[in-house]
């Protein structure tokens, strides 16, 4: 005899790690940022989300890091539905993610050490294992010999690479870059993609938001195109696409 219904529960490919389904993102203007968007990002993958200021670029990163919650549909990461964790499940969540931003966020008077370093202490992590790591992940992003030097004793790709060896410690499988290079020039904005695809390529999922179109045509990854809240376009070894 049955008693009632059994709860359906949501399945996903093995390598699906983010779905957005439907996702819709209404501010109290009563205008979408997003509207329906559909996306399914799998592990591993490099993925430039692109559009002009306003497109509704921002808004996805912003979900995506549970900052905003959707006004309609889901979002999946991981197999988690974000809408349905607790606050206090959040920081936990966010440990998942390593973010680099466009204005480095680095403590001015720390050294490169300590500003890599403090990632660690917020997840406590043994002092020990922070003396090892830190220098690790200098090396990897090619600052082993800066870890003294303060921000302001670097160039601007340099500051770049410490916000991501901040980002990238915890090893989280996510890395959002919200237009890290903006504040770059085109030769060191080149370098810090040349080494975001080399972190992909040791298996950490890569999303950069971006509307710098030469970097973009140059990377030939996937590129999934943001206008009006509504996806246009989403292309494998895509490139930048002018509003019309």
């Amino acid at each position: 005899m049955a008693f009632g219904r059994r709860k359906k529960v949501k399945t996903f490919a093995e390598d699906e790690l983010i779905v957005f389904e439907n996702v819709t993102k209404t501010y109290s203007t009563g205008a979408p940022a997003l509207n329906g968007v559909n996306l399914k990002i799998k592990k591993g993958e490099f993925v430039f989300i692109v559009g002009d200021s306003g497109s509704g670029k921002s808004t996805l990163i912003k979900l995506l890091l549970r900052e905003l919650i959707p006004t309609d549909g889901e979002i999946y990461v991981n197999g988690a539905r974000l809408s349905k964790l607790r606050r206090r499940q959040v920081p936990k969540y966010r440990r998942n993610l390593g973010v680099v931003f466009q204005d480095f966020r680095l403590i001015k008077n720390w050294s490169v050490y300590e500003n890599v370093a403090f990632a660690q202490r917020i997840v406590q992590t043994p002092n020990r294992l922070i003396k090892r790591n830190v220098p690790a992940i200098l090396s990897i992003v090619g600052l082993a010999s800066k870890y003294k030097a303060k921000p302001v004793q670097l160039s601007g790709g340099e500051q770049q690479r410490v916000a991501m060896a901040r980002a990238l410690i915890n090893k989280p499988p996510i890395l959002l870059c919200d237009e890290p290079t903006g504040n770059l020039d085109p030769k060191n904005s080149l370098e810090i993609m040349k080494l975001l695809d080399q972190i992909n390529k040791r298996g950490t999922t890569v999303i950069v938001v971006t509307h710098d179109k030469e970097i973009v045509n140059e990377m030939q990854k996937r590129v999934v195109t943001v206008r009006k809240g509504v996806i246009v376009s989403d292309e494998e070894k895509g490139g930048y696409i002018d509003e019309d």
